[in-house]
C-alpha cells in the first residue's frame, strides 16, 4: 500500500518539527514536588508546584532581592475531606528556603 503523503510530504514534515524545535528548544521540567500526609486520616498526598507558573512574586523593598511564595491546599480522594495548607518560599533562583504545613506533615522523598 503506498503512502497517501509521499517522500516529499515526509521530508516537508521532518522539516516542520526542526524548525519547530529551534523556537520552542528542548522542554525543561520546572518542577517542585511535594507529599505531605493528612493529620487525620494518615492519607500520602502528592502534589506538583510549577516553579513558573505557581509562585508569587514578593518583591523586596528598594534593591532588595525578589522572591517568591505558594500557598497551596490540598484534600485528598479517600473521604476525609479535611484540607492540608502547606506554604512554601522560595529565593530568586526558585530554590525552596521554607515550608510550613497546617492540617498534616511533611513526607521526605
Amino acid at each position: 500500500m503506498s503512502n497517501p503523503i509521499g517522500h516529499q510530504g515526509e521530508a516537508a514534515m521532518g522539516l516542520m518539527k526542526k524548525l519547530s524545535s529551534l523556537f520552542t528548544g528542548s522542554p525543561k521540567d520546572n518542577s517542585f514536588w511535594i507529599s505531605v500526609k493528612c493529620g487525620r486520616c494518615g492519607e500520602i498526598i502528592r502534589t506538583r508546584v510549577d516553579l513558573n507558573n505557581d509562585l508569587s512574586a514578593e518583591y523586596g523593598e528598594g534593591e532588595g532581592e525578589t522572591t517568591y511564595f505558594c500557598r497551596k491546599v490540598l484534600i485528598g480522594k479517600k473521604g476525609c475531606y479535611v484540607p492540608i495548607e502547606v506554604e512554601l518560599r522560595f529565593d530568586a533562583h526558585r530554590n525552596l528556603v521554607e515550608k510550613r504545613v497546617k492540617g498534616g506533615k511533611f513526607m521526605e522523598d
